[in-house]
């Protein structure tokens, strides 16, 4: 069998073992490639007696992401990076040198690992870590790796892997950004609450919207630094966008991070175009927190038609 037929069935999980390091799309994209290239020249050397083939990809894969996102900063979202902002009316604030945290387009069943591995939420947090305490904590809490085996492909002691999983467990409490308590977007009331938002959003109907936030929602929206935190804000924010930009919009269900989502196209004349994608984190009190994102990259990455 050739080396790319074994290593077909690993390649979209180490896609997102890749993007769980990088937070971005677009780098896991490049760090897998690195990491087949590495692979492929190493192959004659692989013993399968030593480790199964799928441990010695992550293996290589954890390694060439640690070596690439060497002095490199990390991937925000604007809730991480700035203070809140204060007047939802007000103009808003491009961010275009700063590299920010991407989505990734996948839904529950294509997400590799445990439950939730793939949350935007998480994925921002574990941004605040250093490379070697995030692969650390990915090996051991995503793929149920041992500090023994953790050891083995870091080039670490268990005593050193141990340590380094407690202070990225410690920080990642700290960061406050793992959220708790989310529907899966099977859930009857997730599944409600989105096309509820869809519906809200294709009649322009701010009052709607109301009913579907929880209090305290928080709204980004990179690659701008503005966000708000609760609904008075949201609702403010979005009665502005309506004002500015026009009430003919068109909405579509999309799944990213094992997250329910949706891509939102403006009315333009006689065609519609792709206006932001959002990433939606639902709790049973309503939608926690909405991401919202506007980056050509992005759409090309979910194959988001730019007309519709």
């Amino acid at each position: 069998m050739t080396f790319e037929a074994r290593t077909a069935p690993y390649r979209r999980e180490l896609l997102q073992h890749c993007y769980r390091m990088a937070g971005s799309i677009h780098d896991a994209e490049d760090l897998l490639q690195e990491t087949l290239i590495r692979a492929w020249r190493a192959f004659d050397r692989y013993d399968e007696s030593r480790a199964s083939l799928r441990t010695w990809l992550y293996r290589i894969a954890t390694n060439t992401c640690l070596t690439e996102l060497e002095g490199r900063s990390r991937r925000p979202l604007p809730s991480g990076l700035v203070a809140e902002g204060e007047d939802p009316a007000g103009p808003l604030v491009r961010g275009d040198e700063v590299l920010w945290l991407q989505p990734f387009p996948a839904d529950p069943a294509a997400v590799v690992g445990a439950r939730g591995s793939l949350r935007l939420a998480l994925i921002a947090a574990l941004q605040f870590l250093p490379a070697k305490q995030r692969a650390v904590l990915i090996l051991r809490e995503v793929l149920d790796w041992s500090a023994a085996e953790i050891a083995a492909a870091l080039d670490l002691t268990p005593a050193a892997v141990n340590s380094a999983l407690q202070r990225a467990r410690a920080k990642l409490s700290e960061t406050g950004l793992v959220e708790d308590d989310v529907l899966e977007p099977d859930d009857p009331r997730s599944t409600e609450l989105v096309a509820k938002y869809i519906a809200a959003f294709e009649r322009a109907d701010v009052a709607a919207f109301a009913e579907l936030l929880t209090a305290e929602v928080v709204l980004e929206m990179p690659p701008f630094y503005n966000w708000f935190q609760g609904r008075n804000n949201h609702l403010q924010f979005v009665e502005g966008v309506f004002a500015r930009r026009g009430t003919d919009w068109r909405v579509l269900p999309i799944m990213a991070n094992g997250q329910a989502g949706i891509a939102v196209y403006r009315g333009e004349g006689a065609v519609h175009r792709l206006h932001t994608l959002h990433v939606f984190t639902i709790t049973a009190a309503g939608i926690s927190h909405n991401r919202v994102f506007q980056d050509d990259r992005v759409f090309a990455a979910f194959g988001l038609a730019p007309v519709l």
